[in-house]
């Protein structure tokens, strides 16, 4: 099984390496920093550590790598996640264009 980690110490966007990773149905690893926690529910579809704590950081890590059936379930969960939540890039384009017809009006 495999992890998608990013470590993000500021605030992000939409990471867009955590929503590849999820699409391909990896276990999620991240820090809790806006935008990560918009994608990643901690125990759901991965884990969610403090920013700069390379200690928390690295015993997810750990945790992680001794247990494939949770890394597994995770991976899935986050794959549900961005298939079912509106996370896709067609959802995310038309929540876009819709944005961009409320805003020209009629």
């Amino acid at each position: 099984a495999h992890v998608g980690c990013l470590p993000s110490r500021g605030g992000e966007g939409l990471p867009r390496t955590l929503l590849e990773a999820a699409a391909c149905g990896r276990a999620l690893l991240t820090t809790d920093v806006p935008g990560c926690r918009a994608l990643v529910r901690d125990g759901i579809e991965g884990l969610v550590v403090p920013p700069g704590d390379a200690p928390a950081l690295a015993a997810a890590l750990v945790r992680l790598a001794g247990d494939p059936d949770r890394v597994a379930a995770l991976g899935a969960a986050a794959r549900r996640r961005i298939v079912e939540d509106g996370f896709s890039e067609h959802a995310v384009a038309q929540a876009v264009c819709g944005l961009y017809r409320e805003l020209l009006g009629p």
